[in-house]
């Protein structure tokens, strides 16, 4: 029986506010040659699990990571794209509403590799008033997916692994991390792009898998 609910943030409640991706315009804007997914393990470490003084601050230990002496320009611009990205986020259409048919139902839990500046997106759209746990990686020092990040909720709620699913957009860093200790995922795939079982396209399909 479900009882628990864990949602990712990005991707799968808000939409980014630029395009393509942030991370994937830091990539290119710092000519960072590795594979997408070791730059963003990296980045994400250096950039969302501790708190830093300033978004320049944080750059530069990225840059630090990646054995990078960037010129002063590029900082700034990695700056007011990531200030940027933070003003234009925006919810996806489905969902408060889905959220606030699941309230009640199921101890609903929010996920999220974020920064320390980003975090105001949570309570620009007053995520604490539909959520039992909020759960930030800059608060944390943890990463999302890392599996002692969701062994702390099941021994905060006293689950078993059966009874919580995660609903994430991402098959690595969501579906694979959960499915690693034995929790269900069920893939938001908002443009029907990929191919995982189960998903669903709107965050109102949710509840036939969870019944």
């Amino acid at each position: 029986m479900v009882k628990a609910l864990i949602f990712d943030l990005q991707g799968t409640l808000v939409e980014n506010g630029v395009f393509p991706s942030p991370l994937k315009q830091v990539k290119y804007i710092l000519r960072i040659d590795a594979p997408f997914s070791d730059f963003v393990m990296r980045f994400e470490k250096v950039f969302m699990t501790q708190t830093h003084a300033s978004l320049k601050d944080a750059f530069a230990k990225v840059c630090e990571e990646f054995h990078l002496v960037p010129k002063d320009y590029l900082i700034d611009k990695l700056v007011g794209l990531w200030n940027k990205n933070k003003l234009l986020t925006k919810l996806y259409p489905d969902t408060l509403s889905s959220l606030e048919e699941l309230k009640g139902k199921y101890k609903l839990i929010l996920v999220a590799n974020i920064d320390c500046f980003s975090k105001e997106v949570i309570e620009r759209y007053k995520f604490k008033e539909y959520f039992d746990l909020i759960i930030l990686s800059c608060d944390t020092g943890t990463l999302k997916n890392e599996k002692e990040f969701y062994n702390n909720i099941i021994d905060t709620y006293n689950l078993m692994p059966e009874d919580v699913v995660m609903i994430g957009d991402s098959i690595d860093s969501d579906m694979e991390t959960a499915k690693a200790i034995g929790i269900k995922g069920i893939l938001i795939d908002r443009r029907n792009r990929r191919e995982y079982d189960p998903k669903v396209l709107e965050l109102t399909d949710l509840q036939k898998y969870l019944e």
